[in-house]
């Protein structure tokens, strides 16, 4: 237990910061289950390539915000348009 002042407020920004993080980290895991979901359904190439553009947007705000790495989220962005791209293209 934290002992002095500036101890307690370091404790409650850092729970703050967690639920936020946490936050965002679900937002963006979600739509990208969500574009996974829908590429093994075989769903149409088109709803799948306007998705992928709301996993981009997850995947920068994450970033921006500090969440996770902005390697990291440019990493995934290239795997996910890469087998965005191959589906698209074997689906016509």
């Amino acid at each position: 237990m934290p002992n002095n002042a500036s101890a307690k407020k370091r404790v409650r920004q850092t729970a703050k910061k967690t639920m936020m993080n946490k936050a965002v980290r679900t937002k963006f895991r979600n739509a990208s289950k969500k574009l996974y979901k829908a590429i093994e359904e075989g769903e149409d190439p088109k709803l799948v390539s306007s998705m992928l553009s709301e996993v981009y947007s997850t995947l920068d705000k994450a970033a921006k915000s500090g969440t996770i790495h902005k390697n990291t989220a440019s990493r995934k962005k290239a795997r996910l348009t890469s087998k965005v791209k191959t589906y698209v293209e074997t689906r016509g």
